[in-house]
């Protein structure tokens, strides 16, 4: 399905677009959102455009992403790699990266001053923006929701930068995605729908990339209360439960 991560999620958007390809769950909440590869795809192009149109970046730029497993988090860097933008993932820094995504308690936490565009996700129920945005901040739910729901498209290829792996090394598209497959396999991930407890596996090569690779859609559980693990595998359908037991 492609040596890119853009051309690997169209390809499974493209086959049925109306089917659910991420599933959240947060315990801690009682949240649940279900969002199609239609709804996800939006979110997708819509931030790809707050990046490009936006902020005027593109293929050689790095975003900075500091955000939990979440719905809101896989539109974030799904948008990054489809406008080309390398990602970061992992504490913020004001080196060498070109915007900011942060989750409120990591603003709240303190974040080093970083480049000039800056976006604060509230990571609220319903994808609602926030009420009071931090100084120096804007809203990411309010300033992608401005952008079209389609992205013509960025000139991504397999050795555009994708991640910076957290000892400095870069990860093009090609290489991120053999990663995932063999990610996909170490963790018994086969396709059809997977149970993810992203409390065992918050990093986004496990929660989100492997599945994609594997041809999966995700179910996505955080804050989790194992006891109703079980439970949530039947009803969602999951074939498979990555978690504690693995």
């Amino acid at each position: 399905m492609g040596n890119t991560v853009p051309s690997l999620f169209a390809g499974i958007v493209g086959s049925d677009p109306s089917l659910p390809l991420l599933t959240f769950y947060d315990d801690a909440t009682g949240e649940r959102a279900e969002l199609s590869g239609a709804t996800l795809g939006n979110w997708v192009a819509k931030t790809a455009n707050l990046l490009v149109d936006g902020c005027g970046l593109g293929p050689g730029d790095t975003a900075g992403v500091w955000l939990p497993p979440h719905w809101q988090t896989a539109a974030v860097l799904l948008g990054a790699w489809s406008a080309g933008v390398t990602v970061a993932y992992g504490e913020p820094s004001a080196a060498g990266t070109d915007v900011e995504f942060a989750s409120l308690r990591a603003v709240e936490a303190g974040v080093p001053v970083g480049p000039a565009d800056r976006f604060v996700l509230g990571l609220a129920p319903m994808g609602m923006p926030l009420r009071e945005v931090p100084a120096g901040w804007a809203d990411y739910v309010a300033s992608a929701r401005q952008h079209g729901d389609h992205f013509p498209g960025a000139p991504v290829t397999a050795d555009t930068g994708a991640l910076v792996e957290t000892d400095g090394s870069l990860d093009g598209h090609a290489a991120l995605l053999v990663r995932a497959r063999a990610r996909a396999a170490e963790l018994g991930i086969t396709g059809g729908r997977v149970l993810i407890d992203a409390d065992v596996y918050p990093y986004p090569l496990d929660w989100l990339l492997a599945p994609l690779a594997a041809g999966a859609s995700v179910v996505l559980s955080v804050h989790t209360d194992l006891s109703k693990l079980p439970a949530r595998a039947a009803s969602e359908q999951a074939g498979h439960t990555v978690g504690p037991t693995v």
